[in-house]
């Protein structure tokens, strides 16, 4: 492992600013992400920066491409417009006369 700042191989954790580099979002993102807990992160210190340790974005980043898959995989299944299956909001919906 490199020392911070050398241009060389990724440290085992990342900044915000960082992650929010790698995954090219703003910084405000990935505090966001944090924060709510689904990105997970360390703090160092009780009131120190965050970091996000980098195999587990990676781990996140392919739990995310899951989820996409089985979104769509649902989406463009035969089941997808029923509104029971579908977690649709049935008060959203009118009945057809």
């Amino acid at each position: 492992m490199t020392s911070p700042g050398s241009g060389g191989e990724i440290g085992r954790f990342l900044t915000l600013a960082e992650t929010a580099e790698l995954l090219a979002v703003d910084a405000a993102t990935v505090d966001e992400l944090v924060r709510s807990g689904e990105l997970p992160a360390i703090r160092v210190g009780t009131s120190g920066p965050w970091r996000v340790e980098r195999t587990q974005l990676e781990v996140w980043i392919d739990e995310q491409y899951e989820a996409t898959r089985r979104h769509t995989a649902w989406n463009q299944g035969e089941f997808a417009n029923i509104v029971e299956l579908s977690g649709a909001r049935q008060g959203r919906m009118r009945p057809v006369d």
